[in-house]
């Protein structure tokens, strides 16, 4: 699916690895960049990368939290929301080449393991030896 997504979005300049913050990012308030690691379950390091990308892309900006300056706000550019709506297509292009065959019932469920399977190996990851 990587690759498919990758090729996807190539025109866009927009990895397989940051659409999704790009959408997380597009479906709410201003966040943080820890809330969104959080959110999405992916680790610090990560996320800066992906946003520093995506920033460098002019799809988002920076702001300082007006309740507290020690943060940065992380909101979509006006690029970034133009771009969001071909990022949905695209996406929705390729669930539909890679849900064939399932039933709407069997692809929910088939994504809902998958996020447990993820949660568990976070928790995993966190826990002390």
């Amino acid at each position: 699916m990587q690759v498919m997504i990758a090729a996807e979005l190539a025109p866009y300049r927009i990895g397989s690895g940051q659409y999704i913050f790009l959408m997380a990012i597009a479906s709410g308030r201003s966040v943080t960049q820890k809330a969104l690691s959080e959110r999405l379950l992916v680790d610090k390091t990560t996320t800066a990368k992906a946003i520093a990308k995506l920033e460098a892309e002019g799809y988002v900006r920076r702001e300082p939290d007006p309740s507290d300056n020690r943060y940065q706000l992380l909101d979509l550019t006006e690029a970034g929301r133009q771009v969001v709506p071909e990022v949905r297509e695209a996406l929705a292009r390729v669930k539909a080449r890679t849900r064939k065959g399932l039933s709407d019932e069997a692809y929910d469920e088939f994504l809902g393991s998958l996020k447990i399977v993820l949660r568990n190996l976070t928790e995993l990851e966190e826990r002390p030896e």
